[in-house]
């Protein structure tokens, strides 16, 4: 079907057909937009010349040191120089790039150098001493570290490791590119909270990258030469794929190591900023920003926010001060947002607070994907009514390859042809979806995922804990954050410091709960806990 009836001669050939991958973005603007600005992070300021000079030393230098195509590169890293240039110099190598939450746990880190096997990890200075620690655990081959200085911030090198500029600077600028020979092959390893404390390893192919450089500027309404500010951290989603994009609209990527107001309202001001994403929690510290921190500015900046519906308050404050926030949804598994809240002018007369409502709804499928829906438990779809609740399922060329070492799990994610996000959902008679509930335990603080049975199993490990649960509990700043419930042993005491404190010894801080009760919990005739209860008590805990 499709065919011609003599296809004759009309095969692929090298002229006609090559594999899409996001790295022929910068190996295009390295000519056409030679003398651009690429990369601005503090005093570092490079063209695209430059930048693309920089990424083949680091892919040179990668090689040099033994790093084979399909081998593994691990960063730890904020969004400074190194990890923008990593984003493009790993994977010129044909290394796939595994960039890590720096915000975790050693043990979780030593679980993840072992799943994803390393051959190498740069690290920032300042995250130097969980990853030793995390090595030290290791079994058998460990990844080498490179040690990423950033001086101007306070973090010096240690010394004890090969620094990044000495380990670039021995790389071949004229360092010929290793491109995929199928956009099938793999191109990043991403670790996904779950809901036990083992991450899975998401797998990202060059086309699905490629097509959402493509698919989000149409969504973003994007022209050439935006100035984008990488707030997003680029280990969730690889920053949503938009430091890839930055070189196919000859863009400027700003880098940014501490997230705070000033230094949002600093990059629009002082480097006309026009693009970022954020969780709503960085639309909060904005609307919230101190006098002194805020900047003048005369220009309409573009927002993506993700990661957990934002108050319709804060839009409507946010849209006060000249920003305009495009409501996004989409999980590590869609490589990021691959649904956006698309605005109907009709709703430009609306009153405000309505118009707020519209903007915090998930929206409908970006232009990278086929279709994005919501589907009962037998797979079929939900009415369009806005109050029958189903499952966002998804399917189109910004989906995982699946996930790593783990064919059963990626079996499940992907039964009947879709991916099944395990978010319950509504959808609107436009075709709108609103996310009204998650069917796993999953709490989102700060767009950081946290699994509430990895908090439940640090504290029931406490001495003097019989029984918990956590759940939810509504935050202004952090959007939601864990709230515990405990059943003590008879006979033992625990004050909720306590329990905070021990929980914090175990995992990340993020993950800790803010909030502790003692109470007997709620359960079932045959013992299970009610969680919708103390979600109810959790509300005013």
């Amino acid at each position: 079907m499709g065919w011609m009836a003599d296809e004759t001669g009309l095969d692929k050939c090298q002229a006609n057909y090559v594999p899409l991958t996001p790295l022929s973005h910068l190996q295009r603007a390295a000519t056409v937009f030679a003398d651009h600005t690429a990369v601005v992070y503090r005093s570092h300021r490079s063209t695209y010349h430059q930048y693309h000079a920089r990424v083949s030393q680091l892919a040179s230098a990668l090689a040099s040191i033994g790093v084979l195509p399909g081998d593994v590169v691990a960063t730890l890293l904020p969004n400074i120089t190194a990890q923008i240039e990593a984003s493009f110099g790993v994977p010129a190598c044909g290394a796939v790039l595994n960039t890590i939450n720096t915000r975790l746990d050693v043990g979780t880190l030593t679980y993840i150098f072992k799943h994803g096997e390393a051959k190498v990890v740069m690290v920032d200075s300042q995250f130097l001493v969980p990853v030793e620690a995390a090595i030290a655990a290791l079994e058998g081959p460990t990844p080498q570290i490179i040690e990423v200085a950033d001086a101007e911030a306070g973090y010096t090198a240690s010394g004890r490791h090969l620094e990044y500029e000495q380990f670039i600077a021995k790389g071949d600028a004229g360092y010929t590119w290793i491109m995929p020979s199928d956009e099938w092959e793999s191109l990043a390893l991403n670790y996904t909270s779950g809901t036990t404390g083992r991450p899975k390893g998401v797998v990202y192919h060059h086309r699905g990258a490629y097509l959402m450089t493509m698919g989000t500027p149409v969504s973003w309404r994007m022209t050439l030469n935006p100035v984008f500010m990488a707030i997003v951290p680029l280990f969730h989603c690889n920053g949503w794929n938009h430091t890839w994009m930055m070189p196919l609209l000859g863009g400027t990527v700003v880098g940014c190591r501490d997230i705070s107001a000033k230094a949002i309202y600093d990059g629009i001001a002082d480097e006309g900023v026009s693009h970022f994403g954020g969780a709503p929690i960085v639309l909060n510290m904005i609307v919230n920003a101190a006098a002194e921190d805020r900047r003048d500015f005369d220009h309409t900046v573009e927002l993506f926010t993700a990661g957990a519906p934002p108050a319709p308050a804060t839009l409507a404050g946010i849209g006060k001060l000249g920003f305009n926030v495009t409501q996004v949804y989409g999980l590590t598994e869609t490589y990021g947002h691959v649904v956006e809240c698309l605005w109907d002018s009709a709703w430009d007369c609306l009153p405000e607070d309505e118009q707020s409502a519209l903007k915090a709804r998930q929206g409908v499928a970006m232009p990278m994907m086929d279709l994005t829906t919501v589907v009962d438990s037998a797979g079929m779809q939900t009415p369009m009514d806005g109050t029958t609740q189903g499952e966002i399922v998804m399917r189109g060329n910004s989906v995982m390859k699946g996930y790593y070492k783990n064919p059963e799990a990626t079996a499940k994610s992907f039964l009947g042809g879709f991916f099944h996000s395990e978010d319950i959902a509504v959808q609107h008679a436009d075709g709108m979806m609103q996310i009204a509930d998650r069917m796993k335990d999953i709490i989102i603080s700060g767009g950081e995922n946290i699994s509430s049975i990895e908090v439940e199993g640090a504290i029931m490990a406490h001495p003097a804990v019989s029984l918990c649960a956590v759940v939810a509990k509504a935050d202004d700043k952090w959007g939601e954050v864990p709230c515990a419930f405990v059943e003590l042993l008879p006979g033992k005491f625990a004050t909720e410091d306590d329990v905070i404190a021990f929980v914090r010894s175990k995992l990340a801080s993020f993950k800790t709960p803010k909030r502790v009760v003692f109470q007997e919990l709620p359960k079932t005739s045959t013992g299970k806990i009610q969680k919708f209860e103390l979600r109810v008590i959790a509300k005013t805990a």
